[in-house]
């Protein structure tokens, strides 16, 4: 049977590509992530006996020309042949899809977007990602990076001049002022620390938030302000029927009401249902993209 995966900065899940389609979260285990040969024998012992494909959800980028990952939380990866080099060390097929990809696709074929035409899948998290569908495939690009809408520095912290006293802040990627660094859960850190000189966790502040915390909502006010600018642009762009999101926040309904209601407010469409909703697999689409990917490729009976 095809054995999925979904590699995070943190934790590997793993689970069987059912008959019917579906992936189920059979166990999880603490990445590896600065041991190659560790990380190939997390992989190696969670596949079962014989030859079947593995299919795997990476948080990173990837880029099939190459079968390079660019995935700077996970060093033993980054940078890494990882297609060539799973491929020889597992002895077996091996597909490797970006996370926010295989979550769109998911969202896209048997989620939130299942019937429509353009689905664009956003995680927000410890970082921001995205993921294009149309018709119910992926839309790729050129180098893997399509939908990858954190990075690039186009970010104004003052959101034209309604916001003050936010700074420019650095990027992982090496720029300074991209959606990621400023729109993730760490952004919104940084943002309360910016804007309060108080370090607290995303989810402190939106706790605080909840309860009608001056600061938090001075905090939530400007995130979500600078999320929905930069999404807006985004929606214009693309057109998508639904933004279906994964991540850490995704958990919280009233942030996600409240970043729909603002992206509304800016796009040129008029969207009379909300757009910006939690996806049916915000919790699994990295494994369930996974095992839709794999069973494209293979079907049911891998030869």
């Amino acid at each position: 049977m095809i054995t999925c995966f979904d590699i995070g900065g943190s934790f590997v899940r793993h689970g069987l590509l059912q008959t019917d389609g579906s992936v189920v979260e059979s166990g999880r285990v603490e990445t590896p992530g600065t041991d190659w040969l560790s990380f190939v024998d997390t992989i190696k012992n969670r596949c079962d006996t014989g030859s079947d494909p593995v299919s795997i959800s990476l948080a990173g980028a990837f880029d099939e020309r190459t079968g390079i990952a660019d995935v700077a939380n996970i060093p033993c990866l980054h940078k890494r042949n990882v297609l060539k080099d799973l491929k020889a060390a597992l002895g077996r097929t091996v597909l490797i899809t970006n996370d926010a990809d295989a979550f769109a696709l998911a969202e896209a074929v048997a989620g939130s977007g299942c019937g429509k035409p353009v689905v664009f899948g956003i995680i927000l998290g410890s970082g921001v990602g995205g993921g294009i569908a149309v018709n119910g495939g992926l839309v790729k690009g050129y180098g893997g990076i399509a939908g990858e809408w954190g990075h690039g520095p186009v970010m104004d912290p003052t959101a034209g001049g309604q916001l003050s006293g936010l700074e420019h802040f650095p990027c992982g990627c090496g720029q300074t002022g991209c959606i990621d660094a400023v729109c993730s859960a760490r952004g919104m850190e940084k943002i309360h620390l910016s804007l309060h000189g108080l370090a607290r966790s995303s989810r402190q502040i939106t706790g605080a938030w909840h309860e009608g915390d001056p600061a938090a909502l001075r905090t939530i006010e400007a995130y979500t302000t600078l999320l929905s600018r930069a999404l807006s642009v985004v929606v214009n762009t693309l057109g998508p029927h639904v933004v279906p999101v994964s991540g850490g926040l995704s958990g919280e309904a009233e942030l996600l009401d409240l970043i729909d209601r603002k992206t509304r407010t800016l796009v040129l469409a008029d969207y009379a249902d909300p757009l910006v909703i939690k996806g049916r697999f915000a919790e699994n689409g990295g494994l369930m993209g996974a095992g839709i990917i794999a069973r494209t490729a293979y079907g049911e009976a891998p030869a």
